[in-house]
């Protein structure tokens, strides 16, 4: 028996994503069987004088229509909750970390989260040499089903199925469009995503996004320069890559972008060093000024002096702004009257006096230098973001060895600091990254959330991709990337991405103790998603429910034990949390434990009952029945798991609803 998911999956073709997203936005096109009436749709726009069937280009690659296809499938796995992480520390924690297929991640979001995720970060693999992408999908169904799916010949069938385990750029656009067509869907309206990129697919990756996003959704292309030096070219060394932003739709993102200055902190950080080294004030000047020559500090040029109220600039005290006030300042050394600007002071005297007693005038050597305003950098840490910007490339990466947790490559979490506040309005936004690595994305926002008392709420997505191999002798190799991670205890990298996030948290709290807020969120919940096991899938085949006597207890096949992973999962744990994803139920959801007769069945926002266990018997249906007659529960569904029941106890439930003249929807899932 086939489960209602993959029945679905052998009926999608390559545009059934498309489709179903033209019939909730354009249900006027679509007539009552379904069909899209393409006809009116052209007439539409020529009634505005518009082609667009004829202008435009196309990006096309091998594969396609199968990663199109891809985008329109039905998830296959389930999701376990790690219940040890989500009844212990992470019990509290609104943030959510997935370790499995970032496909299948996106597909199982995709009811639960879809127009509610405001930012979204990704690093994909690049496609380099040295990345070890290859494409990692193998395609599942037979040649002649290929050609049925996609109208290919031999020829083509050879050709698409050339890319498996390949590197090309069809194998890279293939395994990323279905992934950014299902991520463009979970943006809300004013959500911008954020791609990270070098050369290799730039290019690539700006035409898919362009046609899966809209040309008219694109913000910026971001040149993230680093500072290392590398050797990594036969020319040029380069230094750079690029970070490309597109919005879900351009129309309803603010346009007052805002950030703090780049390397704003770093900057700051430096001053209060020479500060507290006691030099004189033309001492921390002349070391600033070295400072700038940096090109990762060029916004400072300007503000190159320091006391203990923080990093300022020199501004003009004279003009005549408010008349030309000629009253005498004292210089605080010589006790000398200071040397006057020509046309006097630009401030009338009680607000010179004012600037005075706040510190705010800066001195010369001695009175024959004129005075000046202190400019203070915490007062215009703010600018629009640029285009370039600088960052240390190698600042996460050591602080991660710090803590020896290896991890090659880490993005910048001052980076991801200022990307993610780029974006106005967003303290109190859900930020997705779906290729999670070493999780400073999570980092990141924890940081911005204990600097500005945000509410930032992270969902990370990482392949439990192993540091080891098994070989023949059926002994653990160190793969070699993965002897470091291997050998300091960590058999997959989601084990130091979620690692990552509670030594992160840690060192937030410890830093902030004091101005931490209350209810900061410094953990997570856990969720893994995987395919079940191959006996509990042939248990499915094999189940008929017209046998009366079931001997095999389906549910258990989902249990965290039987599917070979930790977390304490029940298989009734693993089917609800599955179940609420995919009825637009988020996984904080109210779940309450509701008894008949000795049956406990789940209560979910007191409006959906889920009955997954097995064990149903008649004495359990008459006390719900009863339940429900005498209005002792109120449920608008009742969803039960179809391979615990006969085809008898079916009925009987069914039977027994329709008598109570009840408008309870019945759902039968497999």
């Amino acid at each position: 028996m086939k489960t209602d998911n993959e029945k679905y999956n052998e009926a999608v073709k390559p545009n059934t994503a498309f489709l179903n997203e033209l019939k909730t936005k354009l249900p006027d096109f679509f007539s009552k069987d379904g069909e899209f009436d393409l006809d009116k749709f052209k007439s539409q726009l020529r009634e505005y004088d518009i082609d667009e069937l004829k202008d435009g280009y196309q990006l096309n690659f091998i594969g396609k229509d199968y990663a199109r296809r891809q985008a329109g499938e039905m998830p296959t796995t389930v999701i376990v909750p790690d219940e040890k992480q989500n009844q212990g520390e992470g019990k509290n924690s609104k943030n959510l970390f997935f370790t499995g297929d970032n496909l299948e991640v996106l597909r199982h979001l995709q009811n639960n989260y879809q127009n509610k995720i405001d930012v979204i970060y990704i690093d994909p693999p690049y496609n380099t040499d040295s990345d070890g992408f290859v494409y990692p999908d193998s395609f599942e169904y037979s040649d002649d089903k290929l050609k049925d799916m996609f109208g290919l010949d031999d020829d083509q069938v050879e050709r698409l199925k050339s890319i498996q385990g390949k590197s090309s750029h069809s194998a890279w656009l293939t395994f990323m469009y279905p992934r950014l067509a299902l991520a463009k869907k979970l943006l809300s309206i004013q959500g911008v995503i954020f791609i990270s990129i070098d050369d290799n697919e730039d290019y690539n990756l700006q035409n898919m996004a362009d046609e899966l996003l809209g040309e008219g959704n694109f913000i910026a292309k971001i040149v993230v320069a680093s500072n290392s030096s590398k050797n990594n070219s036969n020319y040029v060394s380069v230094t750079h890559e690029y970070v490309l932003a597109y919005a879900k739709d351009k129309n309803y993102i603010p346009n007052n972008w805002q950030v703090k200055k780049n390397q704003y902190d770093t900057y700051k950080a430096k001053a209060k060093q020479l500060i507290k080294k006691k030099l004189s004030s033309d001492e921390i000047h002349q070391e600033l000024l070295e400072l700038v020559k940096y090109p990762r500090f060029y916004e400072f040029d300007h503000y190159t002096y320091a006391d203990d109220k923080g990093i300022f600039r020199l501004d003009n005290l004279g003009g005549v702004s408010n008349g030309n006030n000629q009253s005498e300042l004292i210089h605080p050394v010589t006790n000398k009257p200071c040397v006057k600007p020509t046309n006097g002071w630009r401030y009338k005297e009680e607000t010179l006096k004012q600037l005075l007693r706040e510190n705010k005038i800066y001195f010369g050597k001695d009175e024959s230098v004129v005075p000046a305003l202190k400019r203070y950098l915490k007062d215009y840490d703010t600018a629009n973001p640029k285009s370039i910007i600088f960052f240390d490339s190698q600042a996460s990466t050591k602080w991660l060895q710090k803590e020896k947790l290896p991890f090659s490559f880490a993005k910048s979490d001052s980076l991801l600091k200022y990307i993610i506040s780029m974006v106005p309005n967003t303290k109190n936004s859900i930020v997705l990254d779906f290729f999670a690595g070493s999780s400073t994305t999570a980092d990141a926002v924890m940081q911005l959330n204990a600097e500005d008392n945000g509410k930032r709420k992270f969902i990370m997505v990482q392949l439990p991709e192993k540091t080891y191999y098994t070989n023949k002798d059926g002994k653990k190799i160190p793969t070699k990337g993965g002897k470091d991670a291997y050998n300091a205890g960590f058999k997959s990298i989601d084990q130091i991405s979620r690692e990552r996030i509670r030594r992160a948290a840690k060192k937030i709290r410890e830093g902030k103790e004091l101005s931490l807020p209350k209810d900061f969120d410094g953990s997570f919940k856990h969720y893994r998603v995987v395919k079940p096991v191959k006996q509990t899938l042939e248990e499915i085949d094999d189940f008929d429910p017209n046998n009366t006597n079931l001997f095999t207890n389906m549910v258990e096949g989902f249990s965290s034990h039987n599917l070979g992973i930790a977390g304490e999962a029940t298989g009734e744990d693993t089917i609800l949390t599955t179940w609420l994803a995919k009825d637009g139920y988020s996984f904080e959801a109210d779940i309450k434990k509701v008894d008949f007769a000795g049956y406990e069945a789940s209560l979910v926002e007191d409006s959906r009952l889920y009955i997954i266990k097995d064990g149903w018997t008649s004495e359990n249906t008459k006390a719900l029945l009863n339940k429900v007659g005498t209005h002792q529960l109120i449920v608008q569904t009742i969803a039960l798991f179809g391979y615990s029941f006969n085809i008898a106890d079916l009925r009987e439930l069914e039977i027994g609803l329709r008598q109570l003249n009840s408008s309870i929807n019945l759902l039968k899932r497999y």
